[in-house]
């Protein structure tokens, strides 16, 4: 085997490993291109995709957030055989907070139908209801939530289940006042918010190196594309739905402002 690596630089970007077949073997990213593809050849557990390999390409990028947003991008679109992660989650999942008659109460709903990443008071992304209901599940035995409040089974007179075996505090049954329970869910679920785009439009993201510029076009948490000095045009034009991966990696740099972006004119 002969991937002829001497070309492969020490750069941010992404690469991908192509065997004999239409669809490439694996695609990934990193800071330094070549330092992480060398670790794929010396790894003994990636032996077998390393033995089908037959030539590496590359994509060079101004910063992290640029290959990963490229990498994400081309995982959904190509398949690779080898890559577990970033594969593509249709319909996704997620908890929005509803008031009811008695009181607020987490909901299962299909994200598609929400707009996710345009409205507030939603929780949690997950690949179905059924995942969704587990977490639920999860965070009453962490806070002594009633799980007949949380709509995840039925109330009897003497109260929820959890209330005989003391994992529920009693707001099933007045024993703690319900707007208490709700507060102590409502905090629970902080970690999980899901965030409305905080922006009334697009936003360019903005990633250099040296002089090179490359400006990533972001709108309700959607990669719309990269807009990169070097080439005077768009390298990816993606415009696709809410995604899951695409939120991951860039929540957290749009909320903190940790990269420079400039926000756009409607």
């Amino acid at each position: 085997m002969s991937l002829l690596l001497d070309h492969v630089p020490h750069t941010c970007g992404v690469y991908i490993f192509w065997g004999e077949g239409k669809l490439p073997l694996y695609i990934g990213k990193s800071v330094d291109i070549r330092s992480r593809v060398m670790s794929h050849v010396r790894a003994p557990d990636e032996a077998e995709m390393m033995s089908q390999s037959r030539q590496v390409e590359y994509v060079e990028t101004a910063g992290e957030i640029g290959a990963l947003l490229l990498e994400s991008h081309w995982i959904k679109q190509m398949n690779p055989i080898y890559n577990v992660r970033l594969r593509r989650t249709r319909n996704l999942c997620t908890l929005q907070w509803v008031q009811h008659a008695e009181g607020w109460m987490p909901q299962a709903v299909v994200g598609r139908d929400l707009g996710l990443g345009k409205v507030n008071g939603l929780y949690g992304l997950f690949s179905s209801p059924r995942s969704a209901h587990n977490k639920l599940r999860e965070l009453a035995d962490q806070h002594s939530l009633c799980l007949g409040l949380l709509g995840l089974e039925k109330i009897s007179a003497r109260g929820c289940f959890g209330l005989q075996l003391k994992t529920c505090l009693g707001a099933c049954v007045g024993k703690e006042a319900r707007a208490l329970h709700d507060a102590r869910l409502l905090e629970a679920l902080q970690d999980m918010q899901v965030h409305a785009w905080p922006f009334a439009g697009a936003i360019d993201l903005i990633e250099t190196q040296g002089e090179w510029v490359q400006r990533h076009r972001i709108q309700d948490w959607r990669y719309l594309g990269t807009q990169c000095s070097k080439a005077q045009a768009l390298k990816v034009q993606v415009a696709q739905s809410f995604d899951l991966d695409t939120y991951k990696i860039l929540v957290k740099p749009i909320m903190l402002g940790s990269v420079p972006f400039e926000v756009l004119a409607n």
